[in-house]
């Protein structure tokens, strides 16, 4: 609940609002990082949506499989991983940039996000899994989206010549 415009405490969070900002109110950047998510993100949702759409089923976050890939397909021997483009360094992407508060510290940790993801994907590869990556900003390209179901696709019907 919002406080009226007449009352003395117009324009503030008020206790009844359960702490969220009113309409208009910029987050703290500590606000704004607690609500981003791991999983079930905005891009991952859509790339999920778009590869359910087009007969190809999957796992979730296997946590057997190094990195937990936001999507597994097991008989294709095949993972995908949505990366959002800040905090896994998407070269050349304008959704990419270090924060200017405390950049020696942002650096040192999507620095390591890098490294943690080549070691997923490196880990996977010598377990004989193959590994797409399909970036935050990609995902909003249908296009790119298309592509990669046609990639899935292309795998799928292998997979059901070389099982029979």
């Amino acid at each position: 609940m919002v406080a009226q415009a007449n009352s003395p405490k117009a324009g503030t969070i008020n206790a009844t609002s359960g702490g969220r900002r009113l309409t208009g109110e910029r987050l703290t950047r500590s606000e704004n990082m607690s609500r981003i998510r791991g999983k079930d993100t905005g891009p991952e949702m859509t790339v999920r949506r778009a590869v359910w759409q087009a007969g190809l089923r999957y796992r979730l976050h296997d946590k057997r499989l190094p990195g937990k890939p936001d999507l597994v397909f097991p008989r294709l021997r095949t993972v995908v991983f949505v990366h959002g483009c800040f905090w896994h360094c998407h070269e050349g992407c304008k959704n990419s940039r270090v924060p200017k508060t405390r950049s020696d510290w942002w650096m040192n940790k999507l620095a390591g996000n890098k490294v943690r993801d080549m070691k997923a994907s490196n880990c996977l590869r010598n377990m004989g899994w193959d590994v797409l990556v399909i970036w935050e900003c990609e995902a909003a390209n249908p296009k790119r989206v298309s592509d990669l179901i046609g990639t899935l696709l292309q795998r799928s019907s292998r997979s059901k010549i070389h099982s029979h």
